[in-house]
């Protein structure tokens, strides 16, 4: 596709700024909850948190940033076999903006269901929203490179902002002090940081819809329908995510899965999820 005419957006395709304020909004909301994940995760219960030992929170963590990464891998594959990557964005924060709400919820089977629809959306939404910004572009136009720079001065903008915002809102003692002269529990702050991660989310989403004129042919549906063993691949990975969902609920339901169960058998369990998918 030819866009060299459109240079509405510092010289480049309208569509950029598009998806510029999309990944702009989304990292607001990652690196803002991610910026106050683990002190929620290691806060006693008496001030709002969830009150997990120290190492357990890291370990957990480390877990959650392992699993976003992975998704990238199925979420990119989805979007080429079925959705198109423009879909797989929509979807992807959609599902971030769900996550971010439900994790405001002060519940520890909330919180982790709500890490988990974080999860799932990154996974659809950060590898494919760079493929669109590539496909603004025909190979021969030299305004590729620059516009990948803009592209990711819009990452590190939304980072910066969201771990400015998020702590704040989440435990500065102005926030607290304020719930408290207005009658609300200051150790509901917490829910503050974290909704303001999915208001950031949803901020990005509509704009991105409204923006979605302006991308023209980038990211559309595959052109190819999906092949029977594309079909087959989603349905066994779809089966295989709800047997270990399965298995985590009813673990967790017996009062079996602790911190240190998942933390000594997540590696295994990554190496034989990266393993069977490749």
């Amino acid at each position: 596709m030819d866009t060299a005419p459109d240079r509405r957006f510092f010289g480049h395709p309208r569509g950029l700024a598009t998806l510029f304020f999309t990944e702009m909004w989304e990292r607001w909301s990652f690196y803002g909850m991610r910026s106050i994940l683990t002190l929620f995760l290691a806060g006693a219960a008496a001030q709002g948190g969830l009150g997990f030992a120290e190492g357990n929170a890291k370990s957990l963590y480390h877990v959650y940033l392992a699993l976003i990464y992975l998704m990238s891998v199925p979420g990119g594959w989805i979007a080429d076999r079925f959705l198109g990557q423009r879909r797989a964005v929509l979807w992807g924060g959609l599902l971030i903006m769900c996550g971010h709400v439900v994790l405001a919820l002060h519940s520890v089977s909330t919180f982790f269901f709500g890490l988990f629809l974080v999860v799932l959306g990154t996974g659809l939404l950060k590898p494919n929203v760079s493929t669109i910004v590539g496909g603004l572009y025909s190979r021969e136009d030299t305004r590729r490179d620059a516009a990948f720079s803009i592209f990711y001065t819009g990452i590190n903008l939304g980072s910066f902002l969201g771990q400015l915002a998020a702590p704040y809102l989440a435990q500065h003692s102005d926030v607290k002090a304020f719930l408290e002269r207005n009658g609300i529990d200051p150790n509901l702050s917490w829910q503050l940081g974290f909704g303001s991660a999915a208001v950031g989310m949803l901020l990005g989403v509509i704009q991105y819809v409204r923006g979605q004129k302006h991308l023209g042919g980038a990211g559309a549906p595959p052109r190819q329908p999906a092949s029977a063993r594309d079909w087959l691949v989603l349905k066994v990975g779809i089966g295989a995510t709800l047997a270990v969902v399965a298995v985590v609920v009813a673990l967790n339901v017996k009062g079996l899965l602790t911190v240190e169960l998942i933390d000594r058998y997540f590696g295994i369990f990554l190496t034989i999820v990266t393993v069977g998918f490749f």
